[in-house]
């Protein structure tokens, strides 16, 4: 009899493991974020843009484009990321018959003003299923002003970096729209005090390049 109760003692034992084992190899459930390191360009448009130049507001269609880079977000590591802002341009055309462009037209140009060496920009996961994302673009940028006429063109810069805000089901977004969170007030380098653009609106359409 002692001879059986090994084998049904190791029966015993191998059905427990069984039993446990898928428990055991069990894995968390990852957040659906982009892991660090990853970069992703960004096609842009952000059609009807108020621009108010002067005394004149001006109605302004800016194709283009931005790259980020996604890194960790040591403040909330595990449900969210900072986004470094790697590159960015907006280019327009100056509409015609207005004030502004009476003399034929010109052209608008948005850039990035620098690196961007303390990312503020993050992208905030607010549901898990399904996902939801907050992502907050926060860019400091030039714009350049180009009209005929003109001996140099305007360049002007933000007098306080521009937050853009999107709420996504996904990332990268695809067609998705970032409104801005405040006007944006435009100012001479050497003459940060007196603002002579306010960018009103500027509902850009973000999409994965």
């Amino acid at each position: 009899m002692t001879r059986h109760r090994y084998p049904v003692a190791l029966l015993a034992v191998l059905a427990a493991l069984t039993i446990t084992a898928p428990a055991a190899q069990a894995r968390p459930a990852q957040y659906p974020l982009p892991p660090p390191g990853v970069q992703l360009p960004l096609t842009a448009r952000a059609l009807d843009s108020q621009l108010q130049l002067r005394d004149e507001t001006l109605s302004v269609d800016f194709h283009g484009g931005l790259r980020v880079r996604v890194e960790p977000n040591p403040d909330d590591p595990d449900n969210s990321r900072r986004l470094r802002l790697v590159g960015m341009r907006f280019d327009a055309d100056l509409p015609e018959g207005g004030r502004q462009a009476r003399q034929g037209g010109g052209s608008i140009t948005i850039e990035q003003s620098g690196d961007d060496t303390d990312p503020q920009s993050v992208l905030r996961l607010t549901q898990q299923s399904p996902p939801r994302y907050e992502n907050i673009m926060v860019v400091s940028f030039s714009m350049t002003i180009d009209q005929p006429g003109r001996a140099e063109p305007l360049v002007l810069t933000t007098k306080d970096p521009a937050r853009l805000v999107g709420q996504l089901s996904q990332f990268p977004p695809q067609a998705d729209i970032y409104q801005l969170q405040n006007p944006i007030d435009l100012v001479l380098p050497e003459s940060p005090d007196d603002t002579v653009a306010t960018l009103q609106t500027f509902p850009v359409k973000l999409s994965e390049a």
